[in-house]
């Protein structure tokens, strides 16, 4: 996957949670955007877009002509819904899942 990024396309980071702000920020993924809500009307053709979107924001994103990487983790019934620390989720596996969501006619 190219992680250099062109000059006029963006790579987004959206979520509220700071645990996950603070793990993006040691990722190598050069973030141009930090934003906690998807701003859909501000997304490019050829921008990218990580984090965790609902499937009909994710279908959106494709729809501009951006790329979506999930966040991905392994979560315990036990830690759904908690605040999760950069350490926690790094040692839950955390990695990014490239998908392309369409709506279906």
């Amino acid at each position: 996957m190219n992680r250099q990024p062109c000059p006029h396309n963006r790579r987004w980071f959206v979520s509220r949670h700071p645990g996950a702000k603070d793990w993006m920020a040691r990722q190598s993924i050069p973030i141009t955007n930090w934003v906690n809500h998807m701003d859909l009307a501000s997304v490019r053709e050829g921008d990218e877009v990580y984090g965790t979107l609902s499937v009909p924001l994710a279908a959106e994103v494709a729809a501009r002509g951006a790329r979506y990487f999930h966040l991905v983790l392994e979560l315990s019934e036990a830690i759904r819904g908690t605040e999760l620390s950069a350490g926690q989720i790094e040692r839950l596996g955390a990695r990014f899942k490239e998908f392309t969501v369409r709506v279906a006619l």
